[in-house]
């Protein structure tokens, strides 16, 4: 009774081990199909087969990430962030783990969220700090945090004299106004405003070119080592 009991359990183990082996093959299927899906750039059918990666292995950081990536380009930006902070919370993988902060960090940056993109870029530096890539964008996080302070600055600063003058303004004479106004040159000034628009605008063409051509995906997708 005692044998029968022993090859009966032996039985049960080897079931549940084939088992899991099987499941570990459909997954690892659904992924490689994902990310066939993926390089085609059908971005709709490799979410659906990371998703059922998903409920094989519900803790599958690969497939997160995988999946994160699949629904930025679905514009599905809070979606993708959900599954990266999941996969962020799992993995232990130092390499996995800074290219998770990374497109953390370039979902927040999108969103011109500065500083906790600035966060996220740091967390990968943390866990790759050979990575110039990241380093670059936490740069240009960093100055346009700075740049966005500054400006805030600049306008309570502007509207603190805007109302200075306009108090003092309505102390002054008619006839000191009209003297002001023919001293002032129309034409000057117009062109003066017009040399400032056109600078300020092709400054910020120039920042947001360069955000455009560093506010990537970081390097694809996650492998596993089957």
């Amino acid at each position: 009774m005692e044998s029968l009991n022993k090859f009966i359990l032996l039985l049960l183990g080897l079931f549940v081990s084939l088992c899991s082996v099987f499941a570990q093959k459909v997954e690892r299927s659904y992924i490689r199909k994902g990310n066939r899906l993926y390089n085609d750039s059908s971005y709709i059918d490799a979410e659906i087969n990371y998703r059922k990666a998903l409920e094989i292995n519900p803790k599958s950081t690969v497939s997160m990430y995988n999946l994160g990536n699949s629904l930025i380009y679905q514009q599905k930006n809070k979606d993708a962030l959900e599954q990266y902070v999941s996969a962020s919370k799992m993995e232990k993988d130092k390499s996995k783990l800074s290219y998770i902060y990374h497109n953390i960090g370039v979902l927040f940056h999108r969103d011109k969220d500065y500083k906790q993109a600035i966060e996220a870029y740091k967390k990968a530096l943390i866990n790759n700090p050979k990575d110039d890539e990241t380093r670059y964008n936490l740069s240009l996080a960093q100055k346009l945090l700075k740049d966005e302070q500054d400006n805030k600055e600049n306008n309570q600063k502007d509207n603190k004299n805007n109302d200075s003058n306009n108090s003092s303004n309505n102390n002054k004479h008619d006839s000191s106004k009209s003297s002001q106004s023919s001293e002032r040159d129309p034409k000057m000034s117009k062109e003066n405003a017009e040399q400032l628009l056109n600078s300020v605008m092709q400054d910020e063409r120039d920042v947001q070119d360069r955000i455009k051509k560093q506010q990537k995906l970081r390097g694809g997708r996650l492998e596993k080592d089957w």
